[in-house]
């Protein structure tokens, strides 16, 4: 009889604790989280236009990106002069049309840049509202939200051009905040945002339908999101892409070992496992693992024999990102500095507010235990190693202070954080001025071939091409300008580069119209 008065009693106040943390899900944000929201977002954008500013951008893929979405404001047909298919032909990406509005503004590329800061800074609310619902204190919510804004994948994508997907950073962390509250209309208004993005973000949202349906019990929330997820994902890959593009999904090619089409690899994954084995279990796999989740390792892993591991199940839905970016033939996929860890973030921060959950509620229930104990005055054998783990458990509390949790993550954005990049700019300074000089005599709209960091420059314009995409037979008759930087050029095309300077010096249809420290800038001669 008294047990089942304890249990109305854990019922009863379960019930107020929810309640309590669904109102502080909504509460506002406090002043300071404000002002960090505001001082990453200023930070990330003027870390971002100084690296564009210092020619350090590249067409892939801000140059896409900016062209494309210049073309839509201008009322064009956005094909890709750099990738040679219509924009949607790529990924699928319908997000491309409202970011056009923009440009009817004023066609800027800054306002990619903008928007990108935004969104990848406005993480962190929804990162401090799912920490508040889970009824963590104001601290240790304010610090998971900086853990966010001081990530660095967050910083590193920022700083590696534009991609649209940036966007369902926070479109992601807003629908499952949104199912939690049992928001239907903002949980599908931030589906539908984040299925615009990229089409690959499709198996993510499918496999989060999954998570909340059974894990979550947000059944009603699980199947919308895994019938659009899937629905989505058949029809990008399958029609709109190969339409758009006239081929399979550009990806495919990273997986050739494993088939020549998505359905062809799906079946072999699953038909056969032992291709993959190898990549799976490697040092690279555990090595990009490591340094992804090395942020937040701390607060991941259990220090206490009586913590359930059932926090762990908010990394289902980042399950289908990972074996994309383990099994793929191309390196820099598991690399921290690009975007194809970013559908993994929001997953690892939702483990670690779980994990902090379900240790609070531990912890309320052994004080409870140990209250019972103290009133009957009664200590027995069996209770001793439960108050041996209880103080394992306090003192692990008192090591996850969230000024510590914030100076941890402080120390490894220092270690793998991108910003040490702008040292290697500054090798290259000895020819901004030259090229600002040779960009500004590029009339525009005019045609023009150059390289992989001076093509951004030029993204508004029907075509800009890279030297990557000519051959000793393609004619360079259409192009008016062609720009060359010899003294740093793209790696990939410095002797593509250094022979189509010496043949265009010779050439009686181009000009030599400007040279300084080795950029040099040719005009086709009229006809």
């Amino acid at each position: 009889m008294q047990n089942r008065e304890n249990f109305a009693d854990d019922r009863e106040d379960i019930s107020v604790s929810i309640a309590e943390n669904i109102e502080e899900g909504r509460s506002q944000l406090p002043s300071s989280l404000v002002w960090a929201i505001a001082t990453a977002t200023t930070i990330f954008f003027l870390c971002r236009s100084l690296r564009h500013a210092l020619f350090q951008s590249t067409a892939f893929d801000l140059g896409i990106f900016d062209q494309a979405i210049y073309l839509i404001g201008q009322n064009q047909t956005p094909f890709s002069s750099l990738m040679g298919i219509h924009i949607l032909g790529d990924r699928a990406a319908v997000i491309y049309y409202p970011l056009a509005w923009l440009y009817k503004i004023s066609p800027d590329v800054h306002w990619l840049l903008l928007v990108q800061a935004v969104a990848l800074s406005l993480g962190a609310w929804p990162t401090w509202s799912l920490a508040r619902l889970a009824g963590l204190n104001q601290e240790q919510s304010r610090a998971i939200a900086l853990i966010y804004l001081l990530y660095p994948v967050v910083f590193n994508i920022n700083l590696f051009d534009f991609h649209p997907e940036v966007i369902a950073l926070p479109a992601l962390l807003a629908a499952i905040l949104a199912a939690r509250l049992n928001k239907i209309v903002w949980f599908c208004t931030a589906i539908l945002l984040v299925l615009s993005c990229k089409a690959v973000l499709s198996i993510t949202f499918a496999a989060m339908g999954l998570w909340l349906f059974f894990c979550e019990k947000k059944q009603r929330y699980g199947a919308i999101a895994l019938l659009l997820g899937a629905a989505w994902f058949l029809i990008a890959s399958q029609k709109i892409i190969p339409f758009f593009s006239g081929s399979e999904v550009a990806g495919v090619g990273r997986y050739g070992y494993l088939g020549k089409s998505v359905l062809e690899i799906i079946i072999n994954l699953i038909l056969k496992p032992q291709l993959v084995l190898g990549k799976i279990l490697s040092f690279d796999t555990f090595k990009y693992l490591f340094l992804l989740t090395l942020p937040v390792i701390w607060l991941l892993l259990p220090f206490s024999g009586k913590l359930r591991l059932q926090y762990l199940t908010a990394l289902i839905p980042a399950l289908p990102t990972l074996p994309i970016n383990i099994l793929s033939d191309l390196p820099f996929q598991r690399s921290l500095a690009y975007q194809y860890s970013l559908p993994v973030i929001p997953f690892l921060l939702l483990a670690v507010i779980a994990k902090e959950e379900t240790r609070k509620r531990e912890e309320i229930q052994g004080q409870k235990e140990e209250d019972k104990a103290n009133k009957q005055q009664f200590l027995t054998w069996v209770n001793l190693p439960q108050i041996k783990n209880f103080r394992i458990s306090q003192l692990w509390r008192g090591i996850q202070l969230p000024r510590t949790m914030i100076i941890w993550s402080l120390i490894i954005f220092l270690f793998l954080g991108e910003y040490k990049d702008f040292y290697l700019y500054l090798n290259r300074l000895d020819t901004w001025q030259a090229t600002r000089e040779a960009v500004a005599q590029v009339q525009p709209q005019s045609s023009i071939l150059t390289d992989n960091r001076l093509a951004p420059h030029f993204a508004h314009r029907p075509i800009v091409k890279l030297l990557s995409q000519i051959s000793p037979q393609t004619n360079l008759a259409e192009f008016q300008y062609i720009l060359l930087n010899l003294r740093h050029p793209w790696p990939d095309t410095e002797k593509i580069g250094d022979t189509l300077a010496n043949q265009l010096k010779k050439s009686p249809d181009f000009h030599l119209n400007y040279q300084k420290n080795q950029v040099l800038l040719f005009k086709r001669i009229a006809d």
